[in-house]
């Protein structure tokens, strides 16, 4: 499967830091089609992700009856990246 959106980097302080992207309504409800195929426990679903040049290999979060895409520091880095901008997200989760 293989998705592509937009959305704004925002920040999740927690008990770690994390950044994330939310994945929108339309293409959530396409991965959680697919979701009880390729979880490997508590909802994570395995994916690679793409931001401009640069891919990572990680794993969607359910939230919220959604899902949320971690932004990796590497990353971050790579693409000069940080909370707020909006991102274009390829998705590719192996179906």
């Amino acid at each position: 499967m293989r998705l592509r959106f937009e959305g704004p980097i925002w920040y999740w302080r927690g008990p770690a830091p994390y950044h994330f992207v939310t994945v929108p309504p339309v293409e959530a409800a396409a991965i959680a089609e697919v979701a009880p195929v390729v979880t490997y426990g508590w909802g994570m679903i395995p994916a690679a992700v793409t931001i401009g040049e640069t891919r990572v290999t990680t794993a969607l979060w359910p939230k919220d009856g959604a899902y949320i895409v971690p932004i990796k520091k590497a990353l971050q880095d790579a693409e000069h990246l940080g909370v707020d901008d909006v991102v274009t997200v390829a998705l590719e989760i192996d179906a």
